[in-house]
């Protein structure tokens, strides 16, 4: 019997610009991503037999092919030609679900480095991420986490200057919202603002933190259901006025963050934001 624990860090979307639909139905994402500390823990156990055995603290998870985690191991053994024998994946989740900070595509992307170092497989980190394709959009970035610009549906990522370290402290209400309904949304109307991505590249290259944390946007912030959408800027506002250098809702939503140069303020405006927010989290950037 083998075993290996594997972190599975959440991330979040400094920009996320949605550009043309694409013949085969989806869209052309241009988004810089960045990595918390704030993760899922995964342990991977590999003993004789067949077959996989997830496990989870969280009893709503679905604990079949369903879960990504489960559908990455299967992809990377078809992809490497291994047989997994007997697979215990246990995950202690952390990091919300349905937040917009990728934690199933993480958990995906920990069972392939995780697999890859336990089975001394001794594939790349593009190799991996290639399998990750085939599980999930995010799943790419997540093999490679850091900070990062990821392009196409996702699959296209490119390794960026790391984002000056800060806090971030993260709010999810307790809302669900539709990423079908939000993309649909976008193509129905017209979009008005758009993310600076160039310049915050060229912060990063800069090493300026306040100049990324002034080009925070998120295109789906503009669709977002009217209650929806006034939630989300009461919480940025709350953010900000707690001193946030910056304050937007990652991916899809409805989490919204700040970013903040100095722990102490870091912390005041996480107790001011867990009052409206139970879903309330202090981090801090990888």
């Amino acid at each position: 019997m083998a075993s290996i624990t594997v972190q599975a860090p959440a991330k979040l979307n400094l920009t996320l610009d949605v550009l043309e639909r694409r013949p085969d139905g989806y869209h052309d994402m241009k988004m810089v991503m960045q990595s918390v500390k704030l993760a899922d823990t995964l342990t991977l156990t590999v003993e004789p037999g067949e077959g996989i055995a997830l496990s989870t603290n969280l009893g709503f998870l679905p604990l079949d092919g369903k879960n990504l985690a489960a559908a990455a191991a299967l992809r990377l053994s078809e992809a490497a030609g291994v047989e997994l024998g007997r697979l215990s994946i246990d995950i202690r989740k952390r990091v919300p679900v349905c937040a917009g900070m990728a934690g199933g595509s993480s958990d995906a992307a920990a069972v392939l480095r995780g697999l890859n170092e336990l089975l001394g497989l001794g594939l790349t980190r593009p190799e991996l991420a290639r399998v990750g394709e085939r599980v999930g959009s995010d799943v790419p970035y997540c093999v490679y986490g850091c900070t990062a610009l990821a392009e196409g549906r996702g699959e296209r990522v490119t390794a960026l200057p790391a984002l000056p370290h800060c806090w971030v402290v993260l709010a999810k209400p307790g809302f669900p919202v539709s990423t079908p309904e939000l993309f649909a949304r976008l193509d129905g109307q017209r979009v008005r603002c758009r993310p600076d991505t160039a310049g915050m590249l060229a912060a990063l290259e800069a090493g300026d933190l306040n100049g990324a944390a002034r080009r925070l946007f998120n295109v789906f912030e503009e669709v977002l259901p009217s209650y929806r959408r006034d939630r989300v800027r009461e919480l940025k506002q709350v953010l900000l006025r707690a001193g946030a250098l910056g304050a937007s809702m990652s991916g899809t939503g409805p989490t919204v963050f700040g970013l903040f140069d100095d722990p102490g303020t870091a912390e005041a405006a996480f107790e001011a934001v867990r009052p409206l927010c139970p879903d309330t989290f202090l981090s801090e950037t990888v």
